[in-house]
């Protein structure tokens, strides 16, 4: 949220508290309003200076009652402009946090939009009950984070501090202890990665925070090299895995299968050769191949690689492996016998 409009909210909670204080006797000072609103002593002192002297509020200090009040009860902070679109825009960004629900940043998220709609006019013409019964937002299903963890890690990023970690790689024993410089953290299809150089594997190395088990602060400073691109994971890659060669794809999709194609923006560089029969080529450049794979393959027969050479080979196997689960798998017939409603075979019948 921009400077500016974060300073605006805290002006209108001042205003409310100094109203309410004079209201009920108890006048707010800048400790009370800046624990409530979880901000430094120092923050609303500031913005106590600035409503008196570049706003010309007329706001006074009780020594007796120690608080703030107003010397002229008729004083009311310019008032906010909000149009039917902004509502509506707010809401729904407001719907779209339940993608975020499992995660620690949910709640922090939830709070901000509180004091939003706490400093809105009490009188909206737009009615937005209407919304909570047509919009539906289906988010990732997500993985659990452990809040700590998440703090730890958004503490290391912010001062560029090395973190130990314990991390569980999927399928092994038992998780290994490693230094981290955190360089990085990205969301992806449910789930948060954390991007660094990793001292155990001497390489940058992307890290699930869902299997970090254990995470702490090491009295480390370190620098992100300069060679490092925060860019890749959102423009340059095809999903969230890193390989050290470039190569190019291209996808051939079927008619039918194309239609669905055609829709979406699945890399930013993307290419799409469209043919006569309705068929297209998607093409775009990836340094690694395992979540193409899995990508070509949930289109079933729709899809074919026509290049790398790697990948047709990789999802040659892949069919190859699956026909022979799915051959040497006899399910058992369901039977066709019906029975009643409500009744049971008994013993002996």
């Amino acid at each position: 949220m921009p400077k500016d409009k974060t300073q605006l909210l805290r002006h209108i909670f001042i205003d409310q508290k100094i109203r309410q204080g004079m209201k009920s006797g108890r006048l707010a000072n800048c400790t009370s309003m800046a624990e409530e609103y979880e901000v430094s002593r120092k923050s609303i002192l500031r913005d106590m200076d600035y409503l008196k002297n570049q706003r010309d509020a007329p706001i006074e200090y009780d020594p007796q009652k120690r608080g703030y009040y107003y010397t002229e009860e008729n004083y009311a902070l310019p008032a906010i402009s909000i149009n039917e679109s902004d509502l509506f825009a707010l809401l729904i960004a407001e719907k779209a946090l339940k993608q975020h629900e499992n995660t620690p940043i949910y709640g922090n998220l939830v709070s901000v939009f509180k004091k939003i709609e706490k400093a809105l006019p009490d009188k909206i013409i737009v009615d937005p009950t209407w919304i909570d019964s047509r919009f539906t937002v289906i988010g990732e299903r997500s993985t659990r984070i452990d809040p700590q963890i998440w703090e730890t890690i958004s503490k290391a990023l912010q001062k560029n501090l090395a973190l130990s970690i314990s991390y569980h790689k999927p399928g092994g024993d038992a998780p290994s202890k490693r230094k981290v410089n955190p360089y990085q953290v990205v969301s992806f299809q449910g789930e948060w990665y954390l991007v660094g150089h990793c001292g155990l594997r001497n390489k940058t190395l992307t890290f699930a925070v869902s299997r970090i088990t254990q995470a702490d602060l090491l009295p480390e400073e370190f620098t992100i090299p300069d060679d490092f691109d925060s860019t890749q994971y959102s423009e340059k890659r095809f999903g969230i895995f890193s390989g050290e060669q470039t190569q190019q794809v291209k996808i051939r999709f079927n008619p039918e299968t194309a239609i669905y194609i055609k829709e979406r923006e699945w890399h930013k560089e993307q290419t799409m050769e469209e043919y006569d029969d309705g068929s297209l080529v998607l093409g775009f450049e990836t340094d690694h191949l395992f979540e193409v794979k899995r990508w070509v393959l949930s289109w079933g027969r729709g899809a074919l690689v026509l290049a790398p050479d790697q990948l047709v080979v990789d999802i040659r196997d892949e069919v190859n492996c699956l026909a022979k689960t799915y051959s040497a798998s006899q399910p058992k017939q369901p039977s066709t016998k019906k029975k009643a409603p409500g009744m049971q075979t008994l013993p002996g019948f």
